[in-house]
């Protein structure tokens, strides 16, 4: 059974740091595509980041871009978000997620719906 934990949330204070880990069991994720996406309360689950199963490239939402930093390492099968200068409007429910599906271009990286496997979330508050 696959299966996605993520680690990591708490509370920070605006100009912080946090950094998320999801850990992946049930098969090897080293070809796989992995994404964060994160949905505050009343709003919609948008993308954060995503990075392609080789780690060549990585992809940012405009609003973390310079501040969050995605990484992969395949030998422990786990992703770590590291999110720096954290800003209250950072606070949400963070999601990992992963596929082995291949994407043609960056458009599909930002799109949840492509993703096949996902985790239950962990909480991130920023206070300012």
């Amino acid at each position: 059974q696959v299966q996605l934990v993520e680690s990591g949330g708490g509370l920070s204070q605006a100009g912080g740091s946090l950094r998320l880990s999801c850990a992946a069991s049930g098969r090897t994720f080293s070809s796989y595509t992995w994404g964060w996406f994160r949905q505050a309360p009343g709003k919609e689950r948008e993308f954060v980041a995503a990075i392609t199963y080789s780690g060549d490239s990585t992809y940012y939402a405009d609003s973390v871009k310079g501040r969050f930093t995605l990484s992969r390492d395949n030998a422990k099968n786990t992703v770590y978000l590291q999110m720096n200068t954290l800003k209250p409007e950072d606070t949400a429910v963070y999601f990992c997620a992963a596929t082995n599906s291949y994407f043609p271009s960056t458009y599909y990286y930002t799109r949840e719906k492509k993703f096949d496997y996902w985790g239950q979330g962990t909480q991130v508050t920023v206070s300012s």
